[in-house]
C-alpha cells in the first residue's frame, strides 16, 4: 500500500550514507508518498538493454555481416500507447491504492536533477535512470521496486513509451485519481540506456535534518525551485503514510492506517491519506491529533517565514493550492529531461490548470492592399484582453485605458454625449416620416 515515507517538503528521500537512521529517514522522502499494498519482497529488477534502440546488421555484396548500424537509440513515446497506459494505470489504482508510492516513483526519478550541471544525463532528472539497480540500491529509494513491479506489466504492454514517460504518467494520474488537479503535462522524455549514466546517491531530501528549512532550500534551490513551489510540492503529504520498519519514522499503525485500505499499518500525514486536497497544511498547522504524523521538515512549513505565507494561504485556499501545486508538479517532472521531439508531446491537447503566464493577445492580421489609403484603427473589443476569471496585467489594463480614452472617454467619466448630433437626428428622422405619410 502507499507508504508514506516522509519528509514534508522533502519530495525525495536523503541519502543513506550519513548514518543508519538516516538511511531510513531518506527513504522517508520525497513527497512522503507511501508505498502501495504490493509487497516488496527485496525485489530487484534486472537491468536490461532500452527496448527503444534498434540495431540492423549491414551485409557485404559477399553475404559477409557487416558491423551494426544504430538506426535509432532513443525514440519519444507513442501518444496512442501513452494513453492506453493511463487508462491501466486507473485500474491498478482503484485496485492497489497505490497512489503515493506512483507519486514517489515519479518524483523521485526526477528529484536528482541539479541545474548546475548542463550535460545530459549527467544533470539528473527525470529520464528513467531509477530503473536501474545503481540508483534503486539508493537509500533514499528503499521500496520503490514495489512500485516497479507494479508498472513494469505496463511497459511490457507498451514498449512505445519510455521509462521516464511511464514514471511520470503514473505519477501525475495518481495525483488525479486521489482527487487532485489536473497536471498540465508533456510527454516524450527520453531514456539513459545504462546503469554507468545513473546519478550519484545524495541528491534527494532528508526528512529529518538538523535545520530542516534550509536542508530544503538546499535541496530544492539546487533543482531550480523555489519557496513557493517547495510548499505547494510539499502538499502532497496529504497522501500515504510511514512505516517505521521501513523509513524509520511514524508510528507501527494508528487509528486511521490500522484497517488498511490495503496493507494495514503505518502513520498517515491526514486522516484521509487517500485523498487529495488542502488537509496536510490544516492539520500540520493544528498539530492537534497524536495520531497524524509531522516530520521536522512538515513542521518546518509553518516556522520558517517564508514557507509560512504559502502554507497558511493554502491551508485556506484549497482552489490555490491545487492551482500552485499543478504547475509546481508538471515543472518538477520536466526537470532534467530530454525531450523527443523538442517540444513535447500532450495528450488530449490538455493543458491543466491554468498556466502561470497569461496568454499573449496575438497581433493582429495584416490589413488588405487599401490603395495607400490610411490603415483603419482596429475596432476595439474588450474581451479580447480578458482570459477567464484572471486579474488582468497591467499592460493590459494600460492598452484598454489608451484605446477607451481615444474614443473619448475615461475610466473616470463615461463617454460624452452629442446632444446637438442627437437632435438633429431626430429632427431629420421626423422630417422623413413626415414626408412618407403627405405622399
Amino acid at each position: 500500500m502507499a507508504e508514506r515515507l516522509a519528509s514534508s517538503a522533502s519530495l525525495l528521500p536523503a541519502s543513506p550514507s550519513s548514518s543508519t537512521r538516516r538511511a531510513a529517514v531518506a527513504a522517508a522522502t520525497v513527497a512522503s508518498f507511501p508505498s502501495c499494498s504490493a509487497r516488496t519482497g527485496g525485489l530487484r529488477l534486472r537491468p536490461s538493454p532500452s527496448r527503444f534502440s534498434q540495431k540492423v546488421a549491414g551485409r557485404g555484396r559477399g553475404g559477409a555481416g557487416g558491423a551494426l548500424r544504430v538506426v535509432r537509440c532513443m525514440a519519444a513515446s507513442d501518444a496512442a500507447q501513452l494513453k492506453s497506459a493511463r487508462e491501466d494505470i486507473k485500474e491498478i489504482l482503484k485496485t492497489t491504492y497505490c497512489h503515493p508510492i506512483l507519486v514517489r516513483l515519479g518524483w523521485h526519478d526526477s528529484g536528482t536533477y541539479d541545474k548546475n550541471i548542463e550535460e545530459w544525463p549527467q544533470r539528473g532528472g527525470a529520464d528513467g535512470s531509477l530503473r536501474f539497480d545503481p540508483e534503486l540500491s539508493h537509500g533514499a529509494n528503499a521500496g520503490l521496486t514495489s512500485a516497479l513491479k507494479l508498472i513494469q506489466p505496463i511497459k511490457d504492454k507498451y514498449p512505445g513509451i519510455t521509462y521516464a514517460d511511464l514514471f511520470q504518467l503514473a505519477s501525475a494520474t495518481a495525483i488525479e485519481e486521489a482527487g487532485g488537479p489536473k497536471i498540465p503535462m508533456k510527454y516524450g522524455r527520453v531514456d539513459i540506456t545504462v546503469p554507468e549514466q545513473c546519478p550519484p546517491e545524495g541528491r534527494l531530501p532528508d526528512a529529518g535534518p538538523r535545520l530542516p528549512a534550509e536542508h530544503l532550500r538546499e535541496v530544492f534551490y539546487r533543482m531550480g525551485l523555489d519557496d513557493k513551489e517547495i510548499v505547494a510540492l510539499s502538499g502532497a503529504h496529504t497522501l500515504g503514510r510511514s512505516r517505521p520498519d521501513r523509513s524509520g519514522w511514524g508510528k507501527p499503525e494508528t487509528k486511521y492506517t490500522k484497517d488498511g485500505p490495503g496493507e494495514p499499518g503505518g502513520q498517515s500525514w491526514t486522516a484521509e491519506w487517500l485523498k487529495f486536497d488542502n488537509s496536510y497544511f490544516k492539520d500540520i498547522k493544528e498539530q492537534r491529533d497524536q495520531d497524524l504524523l509531522v516530520l521536522p521538515t512538515d513542521a518546518a512549513l509553518f516556522e520558517d517565514p517564508s514557507f509560512k505565507v504559502y502554507a497558511e494561504k493554502y491551508a485556506e485556499d484549497q482552489e490555490a493550492f491545487f492551482n500552485d501545486y499543478a504547475q509546481a508538479h508538471a515543472k518538477l517532472s520536466n526537470l532534467g529531461a530530454k525531450f523527443d521531439p523538442p517540444e513535447g508531446i500532450s495528450l488530449d491537447n490538455d493543458t491543466g490548470a491554468t498556466p502561470d503566464d497569461e496568454k499573449k493577445v496575438a497581433d493582429p492580421a495584416p490589413a488588405d492592399d487599401t490603395n495607400g489609403a490610411a490603415p483603419q484603427p482596429e475596432p476595439f473589443v474588450a474581451a479580447k484582453y480578458s482570459y477567464k476569471k484572471r486579474e488582468l496585467s497591467d499592460t493590459m489594463k494600460q492598452k484598454i485605458r489608451a484605446e477607451y480614452e481615444g474614443l473619448g472617454g475615461s475610466p473616470e467619466k463615461a463617454l460624452q454625449s452629442n446632444y446637438f448630433l442627437n437632435i438633429m437626428i431626430v429632427i431629420a428622422g421626423l422630417a422623413f416620416l413626415t414626408s412618407l405619410v403627405g405622399n
